[in-house]
């Protein structure tokens, strides 16, 4: 059977199929560039496992305690290699990308510090952590303050404003990557240093910290390598290759870790503790399948980009742009066009396909927000899915695929179901 004909079975018209092809033809120089980076960031991964002399004992899972469980120590220094940092932190206890950011800003900051973020106001979950909006727990319940500097009009980062900024009261930068629900551009590694270079060049001893979410493996190298303190993110996400079920990680110096292990567990054990529960092969056979599931992820991006930008949408990064993240924004214009790309990606899952998103007003978030996600993982954004705030310019956010060929299918479908929806022509 021609792939046209299950394509056609599987919902999708000859005109949507046809315009596809015609877009991907022109993208094979850029899959081509991401499936070189691929291949240097799975040799990376597969030295770092070899140095640490990886072996089939570290498989063994813990209960209780988790006193002595020498596979955690393998996968954090497997980590702490792959960063290039004095230390990591990497467990299922932590149980998303905010709580390993909650736990990492917590643990460093004290009452009468103040935190600053030198790109503008983080994604909306941090606005409860921070105190932007009052919540039980905040830093601002503990007396740390908050200061921003936004980034210029044209996108560009505002490095005088960042100097003015820095006070005696500064202790920690919060630097986040990836946009967030914004369509300001993703930072690159090289940015992140330059920002990184700029805060300490008027106080060295500020802890600059990046949200690495959505960024790790996209480029050569990661924020540690230009000069973080500390790094987090998801293993849901990017580096979890689709097989983590859970958990976070935290990497940098060691001191900085060392706190954030006391506050992830308690003062006096830190990282003693932490049954792994059997789980260590999932979270460590994830990270070496990482580097190409984010590639396919990289690759249905761009043909997402390249797809609507045919059609007169406002994309975020374009096509034709180095990539810094997993993340594709599309300005959908419309209620109804948010919806409807949502509902193609869906429809295209292997797990919940025949549920239809509806917008809810998930906790965290000032909006009703959609969300499409039938994935294997819960919550899983590494895996196919699409998301966004119903407010204008009514954004949708796509991302992941744990292979090119579904996340072009999802794209394929999430074009078929805004024809539908919006009359578009094509």
């Amino acid at each position: 059977m021609k792939i046209n004909n299950v394509y056609q079975s599987m919902g999708l018209s000859p005109e949507v199929i046809q315009f596809a092809e015609r877009i991907e033809k022109r993208l094979k120089e850029r899959f081509s560039d991401i499936d070189r980076m691929a291949e240097m960031n799975q040799l990376k991964v597969l030295k770092a496992m070899q140095d640490n002399q990886l072996q089939e004992a570290h498989f063994a899972g813990t209960t209780g305690y988790g006193y002595n469980d020498l596979g955690r120590e393998a996968l954090e220094g497997i980590y702490a290699s792959l960063f290039h940092t004095e230390d990591a932190l990497v467990r299922q206890q932590i149980t998303c990308g905010t709580h390993a950011l909650n736990v990492a800003l917590s643990a460093n900051l004290r009452p009468g510090d103040e935190l600053l973020s030198p790109v503008g106001k983080p994604y909306d979950t941090m606005d409860e952590i921070i105190g932007i909006r009052p919540s039980k727990g905040s830093l601002a319940e503990y007396g740390v303050t908050y200061r921003q500097v936004d980034m210029l009009a044209d996108g560009s980062i505002d490095f005088e404003g960042i100097k003015a900024a820095i006070t005696e009261k500064t202790k920690l930068a919060t630097i986040q990557r990836s946009k967030g629900y914004a369509t300001r551009p993703t930072l690159s590694v090289a940015q992140i240093g330059e920002i990184i270079a700029c805060i300490k060049s008027v106080k060295p001893d500020v802890i600059c910290m990046v949200d690495n979410c959505y960024g790790e493996l996209v480029e050569e190298l990661e924020p540690t390598d230009v000069g973080a303190d500390l790094c987090v993110g998801s293993l849901i996400k990017n580096l979890g290759g689709g097989l983590a079920p859970i958990g976070g990680y935290i990497v940098g110096k060691a001191e900085y870790v060392e706190q954030c292990a006391y506050r992830l567990t308690s003062p006096g054990l830190g990282k003693e503790v932490g049954a792994t529960l059997g789980i260590t092969s999932q979270l460590i056979q994830g990270l070496f399948y990482a580097p190409y599931v984010v590639a396919s992820a990289l690759k249905g991006a761009i043909f997402a980009a390249a797809l609507y930008e045919e059609l007169g949408f406002q994309v975020f990064p374009s096509s034709g742009e180095l990539r810094h993240d997993i993340i594709q924004a599309v300005n959908m214009d419309t209620p109804e066009g948010l919806c409807a790309f949502c509902r193609g990606i869906q429809a295209a899952a292997p797990v919940d396909s025949f549920v239809t998103p509806e917008p809810w007003a998930m906790p965290g978030y000032d909006s009703d927000v959609i969300m499409a996600a039938g994935t294997f993982v819960s919550g899983a954004s590494i895996e196919l899915s699409a998301d966004g705030p119903l407010k204008p310019p009514y954004t949708v956010f796509f991302q992941g695929g744990l292979n090119y060929a579904h996340a072009k299918y999802g794209i394929m479908m999430s074009l078929q179901s805004v024809v539908e929806a919006c009359d578009i022509k094509l």
